[in-house]
């Protein structure tokens, strides 16, 4: 590792990256897994449960606030870091008075807390998002968004695995006090790092902020194209991971085989995904990087499709895993480093805000019929057509390529 990349790495504008995504990561599995555990453990019915996943709304619908953090500075850490502090303090307050909740005895209680839960999680990422946008040039946007994605996934794992860990020895009031207690981590940096310059101005009035991101948007040559390719990029990846689990128990590999090797293989292999992702996108840049990355990690896919074909194997099992975890995470690197670079610093918080709602429409849409494809045309079938099916994101890539060279001049 030269003295250069050492020296970006390390930076402290890295470091704020990753401690806020890790922020970022830490509420989202306690409105959903963990609370789903708390409620079957206190005999709350599964119907009820289910109708719980629309709390998560507030993450799809995100852009329709977004517009009051470009439009309004509050009076003290400017524009970011003063919503920053304010939505973080939040969020600690409402996962604490979440964790006072009986899901047994008031579950529309738990429900409207879980609520204010994903409303002021939402809202941390969207200022979030935008400060880091607004923080690291473009040339240093890959590495820290692959930095910010690493970080959100430990908060995942320490909310998810941890939490439910905890959940055995001690009251789940207590488990959500804690996860509360590590969003301080946020709050910390929040306080220690920089507020970014403001190189743009911000909108002059509400209706602006409103209004002229998606005018600037669409104004720009070929933006139903660029907005098409950031639906289709990962298509083949989200395609082929809504299936996984299905195809791992057809295939007889028990839930522990499954959970051991995803947990221990997978995981690791995603973080160092993003790791190497972003070290190459730093060298390479953005465009470069989402060929490579876009390439590999359709091929990967492949790796299902030999694995149905092998039948039952804990090797050909870890294989595939760290193949595909591997290159999904350089994948999402390049594309979340990509979303951030689209957007314009006087409205970065609408527009990314709409940008990284339209990414996980495709993961929605498919999620439906992947079942019954699979079912139709058999597993290694399936596979294979989840790699061909990341190929019209491919093609889309020299007129990416070209309007990025364009508003880069």
């Amino acid at each position: 590792m030269n003295v250069h990349l050492s020296r970006e790495i390390f930076s402290p504008r890295m470091l704020v990256a990753f401690l806020m995504g890790f922020a970022c990561g830490v509420p989202l599995l306690l409105t959903s897994s963990v609370l789903q555990a708390w409620m079957t453990e206190q005999g709350v019915d599964l119907s009820v449960i289910g109708l719980y996943s629309l709390v998560g709304l507030p993450y799809t619908l995100k852009f329709l606030w977004a517009p009051v953090f470009d439009r309004y500075t509050l009076p003290f850490f400017g524009r970011r870091r003063g919503w920053m502090l304010v939505t973080q303090l939040t969020l600690i307050v409402a996962l604490v008075a979440l964790g006072l909740t009986d899901p047994g005895q008031t579950p529309w209680l738990v429900a409207l807390a879980a609520f204010v839960v994903t409303f002021f999680s939402a809202s941390q990422d969207i200022v979030i998002d935008a400060y880091r946008r607004e923080d690291l040039s473009d040339h240093q946007l890959g590495l820290g968004s692959s930095l910010y994605v690493n970080g959100y996934r430990l908060g995942m794992l320490l909310a998810g695995s941890g939490g439910l860990i905890l959940a055995d020895y001690l009251a789940f009031s207590q488990v959500y006090a804690l996860m509360a207690a590590s969003l301080l981590v946020g709050v910390g940096t929040t306080l220690l790092c920089r507020e970014p310059p403001m190189t743009k101005g911000m909108p002059g009035t509400f209706r602006e902020a409103i209004v002229e991101p998606f005018v600037e948007y669409f104004r720009r040559d070929h933006a139903l194209v660029l907005l098409l390719f950031i639906l289709l990029y990962k298509i083949g990846d989200q395609m082929a991971s809504t299936m996984t689990t299905p195809f791992y128990l057809a295939l007889g590999f028990s839930k522990t085989q499954i959970g051991a090797v995803a947990k221990l293989f997978g995981f690791w292999s995603a973080i160092a995904g993003g790791l190497v992702g972003g070290a190459i996108l730093l060298r390479a840049g953005i465009i470069r990087s989402l060929w490579v990355f876009g390439i590999l990690q359709a091929v990967a896919i492949l790796s299902f499709s030999a694995l149905a074909l092998m039948g039952n194997t804990v090797v050909g099992l870890a294989i595939a895993i760290v193949l595909e975890q591997l290159t999904s995470g350089m994948g999402t690197s390049a594309y979340v480093a990509y979303m951030a670079s689209l957007t314009n610093k006087r409205f970065t918080a609408t527009q990314y805000a709409l940008l990284s709602s339209c990414m996980g429409i495709p993961r929605v849409i498919i999620a439906a019929p992947a079942g019954w494809m699979a079912e139709s045309v058999g597993w290694p079938l399936f596979f294979l057509g989840c790699t061909l099916a990341a190929v019209p994101g491919l093609l889309l890539l020299p007129l990416v390529a070209a309007q990025y060279r364009q508003d880069a001049q």
